[in-house]
């Protein structure tokens, strides 16, 4: 198996060691790639779009191409977890933040997104949240200058809430969270995300 790791901007060194971690847990042969162009998508059963600043990721994803391609391969079912500022651009929605800095939104997910829902970087903070799909063992949830989703419809499936707001969704082969799991040594939703790689195909 192989998973790729887009890797413009943010958390992705974490991603890359979360993600190994998580397959030497399931005993999967296979590895994670730090992803910068389209052609390095070849061949890969999973993408992660990590944390950072969503701004920069999208336009950065355009400028490279990676924009199109990972949206091509999603729409081939293409199985797609993103974090923090990947839950945004995943979105097909978002508040007046995301349209005044003309965020570029893949459109995948069925979600209305907002940015900052849970304060500025000062406001960071982390919780242990039950997320049902992982098990009854509550999970670590860093959040650090968070999105949330405030309205999900059609297939999205909400997976979890914190204060009201939705900060975990998936929509067949598409997972997002508003948090940072990659932050923690707990590997469930790698491992999670990897599992629906593999009845995927991978």
């Amino acid at each position: 198996m192989k998973i790729g790791i887009i890797g413009l901007q943010g958390a992705v060194s974490e991603h890359l060691e979360a993600t190994r971690r998580a397959m030497r847990k399931l005993d999967i042969e296979g590895e994670a790639a730090w992803v910068g162009r389209p052609e390095q998508l070849e061949g890969v059963d999973g993408i992660i779009i990590p944390g950072g600043e969503s701004t920069t990721i999208g336009k950065l994803m355009v400028m490279t191409g990676l924009f199109e391609r990972v949206k091509r391969l999603a729409a081939d079912g293409m199985p797609i977890f993103g974090t923090c500022a990947g839950l945004i651009v995943l979105a097909k929605r978002g508040d007046e933040q995301i349209v005044r800095t003309r965020q570029p939104l893949l459109g995948l997910m069925n979600t209305d997104v907002v940015r900052n829902a849970f304060g500025k970087q000062r406001e960071s903070f982390e919780v242990d949240l039950e997320i049902p799909v992982l098990g009854k063992k509550q999970f670590r949830c860093v959040f650090i200058r968070a999105p949330a989703v405030r309205e999900a419809w059609g297939r999205a499936q909400v997976l979890a809430k914190f204060q009201e707001k939705i900060v975990a969704v998936r929509q067949d082969n598409l997972i997002a969270v508003a948090f940072h799991p990659e932050l923690t040594s707990d590997t469930r939703l790698h491992e999670y995300f990897l599992q629906t790689c593999r009845r995927a195909g991978g």
